[in-house]
């Protein structure tokens, strides 16, 4: 098993895909996760040994640590994946523009994905991961969590309240 050499951007999402599947009582593989991610398989098993290393996953990789990675989330996402508004783009929202937080808060100002297909317009916010566009639009679970985490990424004050409270609601089941 390799060393560990630190968190990559794809970590989390497939924490949260396990999470997903865990929500819908998927027995799922490993394909699974890599096929719905859009990520090579051997990145999917590399991910999961990083993530058993930094105890956010047990010995079997099957059962994400909730508590672990909630305050993982939270606490240091915007520090190790960074992340500024570029510039104005057709797009997929995200952050405080796309559900749950957008029905809280209402904003002319959209932060967005990158996307061609997308149907609003806004500033650029990169994805954790370029295939986790195409994946959010498959798993509604999925998009919420990514978009909260954004969120945390680049929102102000209340809006990284607001995600807090609703990441602690799909990770932890409050």
């Amino acid at each position: 098993m390799r060393s560990h050499n630190g968190m990559r951007p794809q970590d989390v999402p497939i924490l949260l895909k396990i999470i997903s599947f865990e929500h819908s009582n998927m027995n799922w593989k490993m394909k699974d996760l890599a096929r719905d991610l859009g990520i090579s398989p051997s990145e999917i098993s590399e991910s999961l040994n990083r993530s058993y290393h930094a105890h956010l996953i047990d010995y079997y990789k099957r059962h994400v640590f909730r508590l672990a990675l909630h305050e993982f989330v939270v606490y240091a996402i915007r520090y190790v994946f960074p992340q500024s508004p570029g510039p104005m783009i057709r797009g997929m929202r995200t952050a405080h523009s796309a559900p749950p937080i957008n029905k809280v808060i209402r904003s002319s100002d959209h932060y967005v994905w990158p996307d061609a297909e997308g149907d609003s317009r806004g500033q650029a916010i990169e994805p954790l991961y370029p295939t986790l566009v195409k994946a959010s639009k498959q798993d509604e679970f999925l998009y919420a969590g990514l978009a909260l985490i954004d969120a945390l990424r680049v929102g102000r004050v209340r809006e990284k309240n607001i995600a807090k409270e609703e990441l602690g609601k799909m990770i932890l089941k409050r």
